[in-house]
């Protein structure tokens, strides 16, 4: 493993403590379809990574659970194509879903909210990830 690799793991590791021991906000309102930065964090193998010192990317809100869990799918600005993406327009800009890595993650986790995907773009995403399923 490269020595940035493990410094990343590192930092990562005190960024999850600190957000572990963060007391839910009782005042972040979140909701499906909506997308937010997230610390999604330094994964291992081929799973999403965050960036930034926040290891953070985008991410569109599947399922609500409750205040404390929701199920989320990573995006990237990257076009991809494939049964396990699902390319879209958001606010001007090209997004890709990734199916493959819908996650059970922690409200703890949202940062802050970019917007919200129209229930037009979003039906589809949702059909396509019950069909994974």
């Amino acid at each position: 493993m490269h020595q940035k690799n493990i410094y990343n793991f590192i930092e990562w590791t005190k960024l999850k403590i600190r957000l572990h021991l963060k007391p839910i906000n009782k005042s972040l309102y979140f909701k499906e379809r909506e997308i937010w930065w997230a610390s999604l964090g330094i994964n291992i193998g081929f799973e999403t990574d965050g960036k930034n010192e926040k290891f953070e990317r985008p991410v569109l809100i599947i399922k609500v659970f409750n205040g404390e869990v929701i199920w989320i799918l990573p995006l990237t600005s990257k076009e991809k194509i494939g049964k396990y993406y699902y390319p879209f327009k958001f606010a001007g800009r090209k997004s890709t879903a990734i199916l493959s890595q819908l996650r059970l993650i922690s409200s703890k986790r949202l940062l802050r909210k970019i917007g919200k995907l129209p229930e037009n773009d979003f039906k589809p995403i949702l059909q396509r990830v019950k069909n994974l399923l």
